[in-house]
């Protein structure tokens, strides 16, 4: 397979716009929009990488040594690095997919601390929609602008996916004290700069952690994901600034690490239930348990 899902799939390249969304160290993600029909005649392709994709519109044929599954939204097509296969449109015109690729060792450390997960070959062609997998589909439409959070949906994907596979799976582990001691230094380090683009590899390479397992551990310990915890150490210091100080809320937005002033204005109002100068105005001014209060 190419760099993006179903990239040659096709006799005409013009049925297939790739765009690249994010990309890291083993990974990268794209969202791939098909207009291919059934004048379109499918040919053999191979995966250049590991791939899962999640079908987010249309549906399409795909056909693997496994088997041949029809694909429609909420599944995920499932493909091994160095693996043949066919993409075909017989009833239908064009679909929507969020592909996630991976390098063979990066996808491997991945499983690696997975629960029950034995293998990091896929042994079947799909995962079908299934409810457990909304919410993670849903953050990657939602997040394509994000580069941290679709590393971290990435890696959950991955983990998810492996898990939904294993043949059997076991009680989660309590971290260890080890482990909650490299989380906690982790969390100072985020603290002090979480106004600087923070990778989730990095934070992980920091513990001495596969980032599968730093991410696992770190919603362990502090019950929420590395992604929201920074989103929310740069609201809370953007509260306090619009409260605080004279500054425009593009200012504020920036200083607080947001890259642009129309995301800092969605997410504070989803997060904190009003709008940055509906906030600034309203006389908030002191903070119980993390949240503001009215004075």
């Amino acid at each position: 397979m190419s760099s993006a899902l179903g990239k040659n799939c096709y006799i005409s390249d013009m049925t297939i716009t790739p765009q690249l969304l994010a990309s890291g160290h083993g990974w990268s993600v794209h969202d791939v929009i098909c207009r291919a029909g059934p004048n379109d005649r499918p040919f053999e392709e191979r995966h250049n990488s590991v791939c899962i994709a999640a079908v987010t519109r249309g549906t399409f044929q795909y056909r693997t040594i496994h088997g041949t599954m029809t694909l429609a939204p909420g599944a995920l097509l499932l493909g091994n690095e160095g693996a043949y296969f066919e993409c075909g449109h017989a009833h239908g015109v064009g679909d929507r997919c969020i592909s996630f690729h991976f390098a063979p060792d990066y996808f491997e450390d991945i499983i690696a601390a997975v629960p029950g997960a034995r293998r990091a070959a896929f042994s079947v062609p799909r995962v079908p929609p299934s409810t457990s997998l909304l919410p993670l589909i849903a953050a990657a439409e939602a997040a394509r602008s994000d580069g941290l959070e679709l590393e971290e949906i990435s890696l959950r994907l991955a983990g998810s996916t492996a898990a939904t596979l294993a043949p059997s799976t076991t009680t989660a582990t309590t971290p260890s004290r080890r482990d909650e001691q490299r989380i906690s230094e982790a969390l100072r380090r985020i603290e002090a700069k979480a106004h600087e683009p923070i990778s989730l590899i990095a934070l992980a390479r920091g513990a001495a952690m596969s980032p599968f397992h730093f991410l696992r551990t770190f919603r362990s310990v502090v019950g929420m994901t590395p992604h929201q915890f920074v989103l929310g150490a740069r609201l809370r210091r953007a509260a306090v600034r619009l409260r605080q100080s004279d500054e425009s809320v593009s200012a504020i937005a920036y200083e607080a690490g947001f890259n642009d002033l129309s995301t800092f204005n969605r997410r504070f109002r989803r997060i904190m239930g009003i709008a940055p100068i509906a906030y600034r105005r309203a006389g908030f001014g002191h903070w119980i348990d993390g949240y503001p209060t009215a004075t």
